[in-house]
């Protein structure tokens, strides 16, 4: 995982969970080039703030912790 400190800068089309509530409190995800392989995430209320960058892998990774349960309160990803 790396990051970049503008997520405006990149070239990506950014997209938010339907479940999103009315006061933008979410992450955007969208995936940087064609083949897939780099996918960034950054707040949905800070557009030009700061965004993860994961490639395909970590990103697998990291959403399976994440239906598992895996995420618990106190660890830091």
């Amino acid at each position: 995982m790396t990051h970049v400190d503008d997520a405006s800068i990149l070239p990506v089309r950014w997209w938010k969970s339907s479940a999103s509530g009315a006061v933008s409190d979410c992450v955007e995800v969208g995936i940087i080039g064609d083949d897939g392989e780099v996918i960034a995430v950054r707040d949905s209320k800070r557009p030009t703030g700061p965004a993860l960058l994961f490639d395909y892998g970590q990103m697998r990774g990291l959403v399976a912790a994440i239906r598992s349960g895996g995420l618990g309160q106190g660890v830091a990803v």
